[in-house]
């Protein structure tokens, strides 16, 4: 059984509601107001089955002028609308709006339905189909069917329901049930026992009963308490129906029309959208920049300014690329429809497609702006992906925030990655929590900019191994996180790219200079150690005729490297050959005695105590021994 939405749109007092009950045996005038005035206000539902046993919610869209914002509402989810026209009376300003915001949702799957006929005799009807078809030639209800009905006397309900089946058999576009669930709230109410309950039309995914979701822009957390679909319970409900949901842990104050239900940290909130705008032919307002506009989407509406990006201004039949600078954060997809309505006085103007939902400010008339909205209007949901990904060079980007920026599902965003991966357009660093992404070319942006910054140092500095790895980091990957910054660091040096000594980078090619200012500087420190023994020489002591301080630190550190010398202290340094011997001797010691002194080690190694000291201390440093209480005394690690 598919589950199908029908809307109905037209003119106030053509018969909307009446054809409804007509159909359903329910009347969706809800309120008192509406049935006292005997105009729909707000949104009305209900459903019947058809035929073939598919079932078909129906909502009962407002026909009156100032309520344009309930019907926008009521267009989100839509399969099929009944554009009602009354034969007494042909089609009237509301009629032609309500076609315009039709066509600016997507709404392609049309009937119309000429009603009222028992008013009128047959030469009427006859003249009243031709100036119908006559004003709706060129738009996209020319070749929609036309049945005469009078949801009064029930003439022509069964011909109605006949093309109804017809139309949604087997052309209803299949709702995606694999993506977020995402559900526009268009009512909330409590009800005494229950708490909040908010309906909607589930236009993707699925929503199972104890779920946990979050309400957007307001981000509160829901838990899933019970689900109804055309008044019976559920255990979930599926993308294309008409659901109440009653939620736990919000109140009803906390949420409001325009409100979306999501996974948690499935989107994220906005108040910039970048847009394709389009004008309507028959709007007779030319938009600037900076206009400002009330603006539809799902079951919002929020005031904004239209920054225009392309064009100085933008008239009857024409579009353009916006950036709405929202006046209320929103939560939307890329690829979400919308409405544009004049701030005053209230008329329809235009709508559009959703570009990019979470942009950054943009300034006008940019060709690098212009170009990447391009891509976004024609490109895939991976070339919005990379694209993202590119724009997080410094950083890099997970795959959660990807799906969290785009609010498309994980699965989505992964395949996407690893669509682009094997493009080799991307480089995935999957870690314990997260996988993060990076795009190529900013891969080899920092290649560039990093080998550049290695080769100007190793001229530099000739005698050092390269820069240290943390010292790139904070330099050049500061926005990264360490384990992320260690990825990076393994894939340039797979890729040939960079050398890593311990803990120094270099290009690929590099070894430190061995020349004579080093074998005269070296020589005479291994002299001055191996000289000194036990007793240790200081190295602030130790000087060569010529040769500046800096590059004698830089060739301790190449001995030190190299594991020629060890360092015992912050002063004193000796040959490792020595550290090696005493060692050996200390753990000989211990062996047959658990106990070894300072001065014990003073008298093994003919040094001073001055000396046995820090040997001591050494030794705990490589873990040879440990303290047990007293200063002077050691036992075995």
């Amino acid at each position: 059984m598919k589950n199908i939405i029908i809307g109905t749109a037209g003119h106030i007092d053509h018969g909307k509601t009446t054809l409804i009950k007509a159909l359903t045996g329910r009347n969706t005038d809800r309120w008192e107001e509406e049935q006292r005035r005997g105009i729909t206000i707000d949104l009305g539902f209900t459903y019947f089955d058809l035929p073939g046993g598919d079932r078909a919610g129906i909502i009962d869209v407002p026909g009156h002028e100032k309520f344009i914002n309930n019907m926008v509402a009521g267009v989100v989810g839509m399969d099929l609308v009944l554009l009602v026209i009354a034969a007494d009376e042909g089609i009237m300003p509301q009629t032609r709006e309500h076609m315009d915001i039709l066509n600016l949702l997507g709404i392609e799957k049309s009937i119309i339905v000429l009603n009222k006929c028992d008013l009128v005799d047959e030469e009427w009807l006859e003249m009243m189909e031709e100036d119908v078809r006559e004003e709706l030639s060129g738009t996209f209800l020319e070749h929609a069917p036309l049945i005469r009905v009078s949801a009064v006397t029930g003439e022509g309900l069964g011909d109605l329901v006949k093309e109804i089946e017809h139309q949604t058999r087997d052309e209803v576009v299949q709702k995606d049930i694999h993506t977020i669930p995402r559900l526009p709230i268009d009512r909330v109410f409590s009800l005494s026992g229950f708490g909040t309950i908010i309906t909607g039309t589930l236009v993707s995914g699925t929503i199972t009963k104890e779920d946990t979701l979050q309400m957007y822009p307001v981000g509160t957390e829901c838990k899933i308490r019970s689900i109804q679909v055309h008044g019976e319970d559920k255990k979930e409900c599926y993308a294309g129906q008409r659901v109440a949901i009653n939620l736990s842990n919000v109140k009803k104050k906390e949420i409001k029309r325009g409100c979306v239900l999501a996974p948690l940290n499935s989107m994220k909130n906005t108040d910039l959208l970048d847009v394709k705008l389009n004008v309507l032919d028959s709007s007779v307002r030319i938009l600037t920049n900076h206009t400002r506009l009330h603006f539809f989407t799902g079951t919002s509406e929020v005031l904004c300014r239209a920054v225009l990006l392309d064009k100085e201004e933008i008239g009857p039949g024409e579009s353009g690329y916006v950036q709405l600078r929202m006046e209320e954060e929103v939560a939307v997809r890329r690829g979400d429809k919308f409405v544009v309505r004049f701030y005053s006085p209230m008329e329809t103007i235009g709508g559009g497609v959703i570009l990019e939902p979470n942009p950054k400010i943009k300034r006008r008339f940019q060709p690098e702006v212009i170009e990447e909205l391009k891509r976004k209007e024609e490109g895939s949901s991976a070339d919005v992906i990379e694209m993202h990904v590119k724009s997080h060079a410094d950083t890099l980007i997970t795959v959660s925030e990807l799906a969290k920026l785009t609010a498309l599902s994980l699965e989505e965003v992964e395949q996407d990655v690893k669509e682009l991966e094997g493009q080799g357009s991307v480089y995935v660093f999957p870690m314990r929590k997260d996988i993060y992404v990076w795009h190529c070319d900013s891969a080899r942006e920092a290649e560039r900019i990093l080998l550049k910054a290695l080769g100007e140092y190793e001229e530099k500095y000739p005698y050092r191994y390269g820069i240290k790895k943390a010292q790139v980091q904070t330099t050049y990957f500061k926005k990264v996180k360490p384990n992320v910054y260690d990825r990076i660091l393994t894939l340039l040096e797979e890729q040939g790219s960079l050398k890593r000594v311990d803990e120094f980078l270099s290009t690929p090619g590099y070894e430190v200079r061995k020349d004579k200012i080093y074998d005269r500087v070296s020589k005479i420190m291994l002299d001055t150690f191996k000289k000194a023994g036990f007793d240790f020489a200081r190295y602030s002591e130790i000087t060569c005729k010529d040769v500046p301080q800096e590059i004698m630190d830089d060739i301790l550190n190449i001995l030190l490297e190299e594991k020629q010398i060890v360092k015992i202290n912050d002063e004193m340094y000796t040959l490792t050959s020595y550290m090696e011997t005493a060692k050996e001797k200390i753990r000989e010691h211990l062996k047959e005695d658990p106990l070894i002194t300072i001065a014990q080690v003073r008298d093994m190694f003919a040094t001073s105590r001055k000396s046995a000291k820090p040997i001591l201390e050494y030794m705990d440093s490589i873990k040879v021994t440990k303290k047990t209480g007293a200063e002077s005394e050691r036992v075995a690690y």
